[in-house]
């Protein structure tokens, strides 16, 4: 039974996904259909996470009240009515309504269903995340190819119009199988969402190892196919598959990244992580040959990815399973605030220096980070040094 609702559940993080990237390859039918500008459909984008972060704190208050797989199944339809209203679209207005509510359902899920995860396999949650968080990361990895089969045969609405019957669908499959079979006692409500805030030295600590080297890598991927084709003089369809490969590198980050976070020490591996990070960044800028540019996206788009299942696990490990979910989502709301500068930062910086100097910025101050880290753990100043399932 936990594995028919985990596999569920991998099948519904993949149309949550699937909602919030699916926007970004439709920029410029959007465009041509509405007659709208490039900072205009740029928004439509934008209204994707920003409305993926913003209902994760509260939810967590609701999580005290509400069991999380009661969220998950809300968010599951939530999905499913705001693709519709999506796929009806009449103006550009709607459409910025409509991705803002695909952007608060996925919000709302991953808040409920990471810390759902971690209880369904509590002696392998970061095999657990990790499994989770590939079948998201496919959903990046195919959007760009599922959209452009769908506009092949019929148009830009008939891609939300799929997803609402997919979404429906899987949700009802959940619903079935968890009405089989109660989950686990741990996998109910939080039970007091201001004991999680007692907790603050761990969530902070998590928040700045993510967010640090996320608001740098929100720069960098908005801006990679522009980095590549002025900088380093690639073609732009080169540079375009390139962006695959650093979605398709997080297929295996988040698959084999999660086993890792399960039998290594969750400090050292991620302040590791936060190295590779900053070194991937410092090679991309340095080589030139096509060859070496497919190695170096390769590295950063594992390095990078990496990071997610790593940080899940090393929170939920660390937390009692009362807070865990309020806690997960007072971090997750936080520190995707605080990536979703990164790109408007980035962009600040590269018109007053050059691209490679804004990237060799970001990865020093990724590495200073890390330094500062590796100098605090040396005095056991650092909370959930204790190793794995600390």
């Amino acid at each position: 039974m936990t594995r028919r609702t985990f596999g569920t559940l991998c099948g519904l993080v993949f149309l949550i996904n699937l909602g919030r990237v699916s926007f970004a390859p439709l920029v410029p039918t959007i465009g041509a259909t509405f007659d709208a500008s490039p900072a205009v459909v740029g928004s439509v984008t934008t209204l994707v996470w920003v409305g993926s972060a913003l209902p994760r704190i509260p939810v967590g208050y609701l999580l005290t009240r509400v069991p999380r797989h009661y969220v998950v199944l809300g968010s599951g339809v939530a999905l499913a009515l705001a693709a519709a209203f999506t796929s009806g679209a009449g103006s550009i207005r709607a459409l910025q309504a409509g991705a803002f509510a695909i952007g608060l359902s996925s919000g709302a899920y991953f808040v409920a269903a990471v810390p759902l995860v971690a209880e369904l396999f509590p002696t392998g949650r970061g095999r657990a995340i990790g499994i989770h968080g590939a079948a998201s990361q496919l959903a990046a990895v195919v959007a760009p190819g599922v959209v452009v089969a769908v506009l092949v045969v019929a148009g830009w609405n008939d891609v939300f119009r799929l997803l609402a019957v997919a979404a429906l669908c899987v949700t009802a499959v959940l619903l079935a199988v968890l009405r089989r079979r109660p989950l686990p006692e741990s996998a109910g409500a939080d039970r007091n969402f201001r004991a999680a805030l007692t907790h603050w030295r761990i969530v902070l600590l998590v928040v700045v190892v993510v967010a640090a080297p996320g608001f740098v890598w929100q720069g960098v991927f908005n801006f990679y196919v522009t980095y590549l084709t002025t900088v380093k003089g690639v073609s732009g369809g080169l540079a375009n598959g390139l962006l695959t490969v650093v979605f398709a590198a997080g297929l295996p980050a988040f698959w084999f990244g999660g086993q890792l976070a399960d039998r290594l020490p969750h400090v050292p591996y991620l302040i590791g992580i936060l190295v590779s990070f900053a070194a991937a960044l410092g090679l991309l800028v340095a080589v030139e040959s096509v060859p070496a540019l497919v190695v170096a996206t390769a590295l950063l788009g594992v390095v990078v990815h990496a990071m997610f299942p790593a940080a899940d696990t090393f929170l939920l490990d660390s937390l009692p399973a009362d807070v865990r979910g309020s806690a997960y989502a007072v971090f997750s709301g936080v520190a995707l605030l605080l990536e979703s500068a990164g790109s408007g930062a980035l962009g600040l910086a590269v018109e007053r220096v050059a691209f490679d100097t804004a990237f060799l910025g970001g990865a020093a101050a990724v590495l200073a980070l890390a330094v500062g880290l590796v100098v605090v753990a040396a005095s056991r100043g650092l909370p959930g040094q204790r190793g794995v399932g600390s």
